[in-house]
């Protein structure tokens, strides 16, 4: 699921660690986030951000378990619209604005 900030006026990661996310990685102008929801740190909510230009574009998605390798990978997530991405969605807007 897509939404973008408009007009953020701090830097993407202090917004997101407001929010209960935790700095996972960088990876060019890509920077990864992410909110466990249980202790073993599965399921929990995965957000892409990137700026364009003062604008803030988040990619978000829930992974319900960690990967599982063999023959194929299979990523065990949620990425379009659901009652709970929609929720926190809301809560992400109503934090950071």
């Amino acid at each position: 699921m897509k939404l973008k900030i408009e007009a953020i006026r701090e830097n993407p990661a202090s917004l997101f660690r407001r929010a209960g996310y935790i700095f996972q990685r960088k990876e060019g102008m890509e920077m990864s986030f992410v909110r466990p929801l249980a202790r073993a740190g599965y399921p929990r909510f995965h957000v892409y951000t990137k700026l364009e230009g003062s604008d803030l574009v988040v990619n978000i998605h829930l992974d319900q378990k960690k990967h599982t390798y063999g023959d194929d990978t299979r990523h065990h997530g949620e990425y379009e619209e659901s009652p709970v991405l929609t929720e926190e969605v809301a809560r992400i807007r109503q934090i950071i604005g």
